[in-house]
């Protein structure tokens, strides 16, 4: 593997700083030397986000993390997802720092960095690349919706929420991984730079493709999943949700790239305002009901299981919380991270496959 340092700065283990928790928890490309944040405390970046030692040390600043490793990572991958996608101006010292020593730097932001001069100057004297994954392909190689999922023989479930930066991809791969376990062929499809960067063999950057062509560049990705894996089970990352009003394509892109033959719906229960400026904003957090409904109407397949984000919550609540959501809606409701999705994954074999 590939190995790679990750950007991080005033944001490990924050809403921002998803891309590099679901790097830090999984990534089937990268083998991940360190986190560099120089706000967090060090130690071991899995015992900070989950409790669970992933031998991926913290360290304040980019020479602190190379001073302690027999070699350099070959890459520094920028682990932040800010609304806007722009490049904090704190980034820009390491990322230029990295580039002259000839670590190569990749990207899944809106702001091109391969593009940046200072960064391709920095570049040019080391050999070092610049990668940005956030990009569509060119336009004449880009795919149009042909509803063609819909006669796929497999089973399709989207990860949806009621929010963004709830969980949701972390919950597909959790999801991906106890369905392979238990013996039933899935496969993962991607919607986002996190994602493609964990090393997701299919997938688009789905907010970054222009709106003509978003839903058939997904669909184009579900089909290619199917026809070189032919798998019974594909698993579709969310984005956003589909009553977010911040987020025009998202989950909506999702559904109609997908036809869904059901849907797991992500919450998180003690979260009250959207993940979008909810400091200027204050967009409150819908109830899981009236996004029920939305899915119902929306996707017109039903939601077949619950799954949780643990933010704010213990142990104790959640397990609580997941025993009211199973009795008040009939259906499976699990937080994948703290209690694995082998029942999520049990439900979707008795209810699609026997």
């Amino acid at each position: 593997m590939e190995t790679a340092a990750i950007l991080c700065e005033g944001a490990f283990g924050k809403g921002p700083g998803k891309t590099a928790a679901g790097l830090v928890r999984r990534s089937y490309r990268f083998r991940i030397l360190g986190v560099i944040d120089s706000t967090s405390p060090p130690g071991d970046a899995g015992e900070i986000l989950d409790g669970v030692n992933r031998g991926i040390p913290v360290c304040s600043s980019l020479q602190e993390l190379i001073s302690s490793l027999e070699s350099p990572p070959e890459f520094l991958i920028v682990g932040v997802a800010p609304v806007g996608g722009m490049l904090p101006k704190s980034f820009r010292i390491p990322i230029r720092e990295a580039l002259k020593v000839g670590i190569s730097v990749i990207s899944g932001l809106h702001e091109h960095l391969a593009e940046d001069p200072e960064f391709v100057e920095a570049a040019k004297s080391s050999g070092a690349t610049i990668t940005d994954i956030r990009k569509e392909p060119p336009l004449e190689k880009m795919r149009y919706f042909r509803n063609i999922s819909k006669d796929l023989p497999c089973i399709r479930i989207p990860i949806l929420g009621t929010d963004a930066a709830i969980g949701k991809r972390t919950t597909a791969l959790e999801l991906t991984e106890a369905l392979n376990k238990l013996g039933e062929k899935t496969v993962f499809v991607a919607t986002g730079q996190t994602g493609l960067l964990q090393g997701s063999k299919y997938g688009i950057p789905l907010d970054a493709i222009r709106v003509d062509y978003v839903v058939g560049e997904l669909e184009g990705e579900i089909v290619r999943a199917y026809e070189e894996e032919r798998p019974k089970i594909i698993i579709i990352e969310g984005q956003g949700s589909l009553s977010h009003p911040a987020y025009v394509t998202g989950s909506r892109a999702i559904v109609n790239a997908s036809a869904p033959s059901g849907v797991v719906l992500q919450h998180a229960p003690m979260r009250k305002h959207r993940t979008f400026h909810e400091d200027e904003l204050h967009l409150p957090m819908p109830t899981l009901e009236s996004e029920m409904e939305f899915v119902k109407t929306y996707a017109k397949c039903p939601v077949i299981a619950i799954t949780l984000n643990h933010q704010g919550m213990t142990r104790d609540e959640v397990k609580e919380a997941m025993g009211m959501y199973q009795e008040r809606y009939g259906m499976p409701c699990t937080d994948v991270l703290w209690f694995g999705a082998e029942r999520l994954a049990k439900e979707i074999i008795v209810r699609f496959l026997k």
